[in-house]
């Protein structure tokens, strides 16, 4: 089997075709007017679409990235198109200090915190459970989901009622992937985590809902799959096609807005009709 065309986490300015950020005829609504948010994995893919989709609707951005500065670079630039304030933060979100800093820093600037949008993933494909070595295993875990864990627990203390968690976990929590044993365990761990801080905190007034999306043309494909599979990303579907973060990201719009302000401990599935969950 050939090897991805890119190497982790990839970068989006080097796909094509390029990925649909936001819709021509997205309009925003001030629907997160004078807020803000951190949003991991914000540089590129679904955390970049999540940014401009919430600076439309008003609210300021910090963007927490690994190494991407190209795509941070542009996730900023199209983030203050918008208007809007952004934050670029650059690190580790399983480095619990880092994590710290993240909400200190975005909170000093921006006066508060009062989204915090978990998306930061990485993916390794692996057919057998064999060669999934320890090592990839917990970097995987520290990534997926100790990041999770890290960054909520660092930005309850400063949130307020009113506020807002939101998860991205993932079709494969849901019919499993082969593939990628190791990333859809991560995947099932957020799902239940997302259940179970929603209870802890609801009595704070702060909500902790997920969404999981299928097959969704983001920079993680053509870093984690050989070009062959790259060609056929999504076809599987009933809808016959990948989706684009543009069709993703006004789930957490919903979830971080007032509209879903009787909704908590629950998973939106953006996922072209690959799997329907309960």
């Amino acid at each position: 089997m050939s090897k991805p065309a890119q190497t982790q986490p990839g970068r989006e300015h080097l796909m094509q075709p390029r990925p649909e950020v936001i819709r021509d005829s997205y309009r925003g609504s001030d629907k997160l007017a004078g807020k803000s948010a951190i949003i991991t994995g914000g540089d590129s893919g679904i955390g970049r679409s999540i940014a401009v989709h919430f600076a439309r609707e008003g609210a300021s951005c910090a963007i927490v990235y690994l190494e991407e500065d190209n795509d941070a670079e542009e996730t900023r630039h199209m983030v203050e198109e918008e208007g809007a304030g952004c934050l670029l933060l650059k690190g580790d979100v399983g480095d619990e200090a880092f994590c710290a800093d993240v909400v200190r820093t975005t909170r000093d600037r921006f006066g508060g915190l009062d989204i915090l949008v978990n998306n930061a993933a990485e993916q390794h494909m692996d057919t057998k459970l064999e060669d999934i070595s320890s090592e990839q295993l917990e970097r995987t875990f520290r990534t997926n989901f100790f990041g999770y864990f890290l960054m909520a627990k660092a930005a309850l203390p400063h949130m307020q009622s009113g506020a807002a968690i939101i998860n991205t976990t993932s079709v494969t929590a849901y019919r499993g992937q082969p593939a990628l044993i190791d990333y859809s365990a991560t995947k099932g761990a957020i799902v239940a985590f997302t259940r179970s801080l929603a209870i802890s905190v609801v009595e704070r007034g702060i909500r902790v809902n997920g969404v999981a999306p299928g097959p969704i043309w983001t920079p993680l494909i053509p870093a984690s799959f050989p070009p062959e599979k790259v060609e056929k990303f999504g076809k599987n579907t009933p809808m016959g096609r990948a989706g684009q973060p543009s069709e993703v990201a006004p789930c957490f719009v919903f979830l971080a807005a007032e509209d879903s302000s009787y909704i908590t401990g629950q998973i939106v599935h953006a996922n072209g009709g690959d799997y329907i969950s309960t």
